[in-house]
């Protein structure tokens, strides 16, 4: 059975037979580039260009333009944490105080079993 110290951290299905589970863990390891990991952020895929056509036309839709409201204690560190994660990807940047941005991403935290 092929594991990856990734792989080790990966909440598997306790209802797969042992054959089952081998053949998932095989799969996920060939496939491993298809992943995010340290070495290969998110973002930082090589030798491939999307086009992505965002809509931005005014008047934008009521859930975009929502107030914002705040945050308990408890989901304000899950949501920093979580933040520092996607920037360390490179899934999201810090927009600077002078740069104008007309479209906001919001931010649910899910709790289940006391995790975020």
């Amino acid at each position: 059975m092929l594991k990856s110290e990734q792989l080790n951290e990966a909440e598997i299905s306790l209802y797969l037979t042992d054959k089952q589970e081998s053949e998932l863990y095989t799969l996920l390891y060939d496939h491993k580039e298809a992943f995010a990991s340290g070495k290969e952020p998110l973002g930082a895929i090589v030798g491939h260009e999307a086009d992505i056509i965002l809509n931005i036309e005014r008047p934008y839709t009521p859930l975009l333009r929502r107030p914002s409201y705040p945050a308990s204690p408890k989901s304000r560190k899950a949501l920093e944490i979580y933040i520092k994660e996607l920037l360390d990807l490179v899934v999201i940047r810090k927009v600077g105080h002078n740069e104008e941005v007309e479209i906001t991403t919001p931010v649910i935290v899910a709790w289940q079993n006391g995790k975020s």
